[in-house]
């Protein structure tokens, strides 16, 4: 266990370092492509590489490793299981469709720097960030609207709802960065009226996301999924780690409002679960010394 432990925090801070070098490529080396690819020796070029592509296949590896060691160790095996594998399918299932048809996300193709491509439609990278991303945000809504601890099918259907508005807020802060800047990583045949992306992009990835985890639920129902919010430090800072890193590329590109919108609809909510989740210091103990009642026989004194 000691071993997994340290396996999933070298993965966290692996996804976290992608993330800001990923960042800091984007924003630093490409606005000074035609100077760095001028270095001698082929660095330039191996700079760019890896700036533009390797960085973000590398950051979703690490993200979808530790988020797995993560639910395998807390949740246990085959609840991770039950999330991840519908996750995956009905994602890449959606942007297969998306790429194909239009439905429902729109009219959309992926360039290339983002990895292989499934049915040379879908990055493989995709469907991994829709998993972990995803199982964040539902964890962190389950836990803060304490599904466990009051079961209802009210506080089921919310958690699904909120869970996947987290998870849509975050393209709230994606989309424009990865689309409509110099370097795209996907392009719209048709641009919408939202900063250049459909508002039909923002139903498919509430859609999407609340499908998977309706149907995560529907397998979760007779397995306690009960976390506390130290047990939320994994989810809380992917979902956080993410969004920072969209807002970043999106806020260099000037686009205010999006972010200023995920930022309203998702980190302060998501921020608000993970402090509304059940703490260990407020659950009551009790001790056995406490409750237990001693006789104390009567003792009687002759006094001369």
């Amino acid at each position: 266990m000691r071993q997994l432990v340290i396996t999933e925090r070298i993965c966290l801070i692996g996804h976290i370092s992608a993330k800001i070098f990923g960042l800091l490529g984007i924003l630093l080396v490409i606005p000074h492509a035609e100077v760095i690819l001028n270095l001698g020796g082929g660095v330039g070029q191996t700079a760019m590489q890896l700036s533009m592509a390797d960085g973000g296949v590398v950051d979703i590896i690490f993200g979808t490793i530790a988020v797995s060691i993560f639910a395998s160790r807390v949740l246990g095996w085959r609840t991770w299981l039950l999330f991840m594998i519908p996750s995956l399918l009905i994602s890449v299932g959606s942007e297969l469709l998306g790429t194909s048809t239009g439905f429902p996300f729109g009219y959309y193709s992926y360039l290339s720097g983002l990895g292989y491509k499934i049915a040379g439609l879908v990055p493989f990278t995709i469907p991994l960030s829709w998993f972990y991303v995803g199982l964040s945000t539902y964890l962190l809504a389950r836990a803060g609207l304490k599904v466990a601890e009051k079961p209802s099918l009210g506080r089921h259907i919310a958690a699904i709802l909120l869970g996947a508005l987290l998870f849509t807020s975050w393209d709230f802060a994606l989309e424009p960065a990865m689309s409509q800047t110099a370097f795209p990583f996907w392009y719209w045949e048709h641009p919408g009226a939202f900063f250049g992306t459909p508002y039909q992009n923002y139903a498919g990835w509430f859609g999407t996301s609340a499908l998977f985890m309706s149907v995560a639920a529907l397998l979760w129902r007779n397995t306690p999924v009960k976390l506390e919010r130290s047990q939320l430090t994994v989810p809380i800072i992917v979902y956080l780690s993410n969004f920072i890193f969209a807002a970043g590329l999106s806020l260099g590109a000037g686009y205010f409002i999006p972010v200023s919108l995920g930022l309203g609809l998702g980190v302060v909510p998501a921020v608000a679960l993970w402090l509304s989740a059940s703490a260990m210091d407020n659950l009551k103990v009790t001790s056995p010394t406490a409750t237990a009642e001693v006789s104390v026989a009567n003792v009687k004194v002759a006094v001369k």
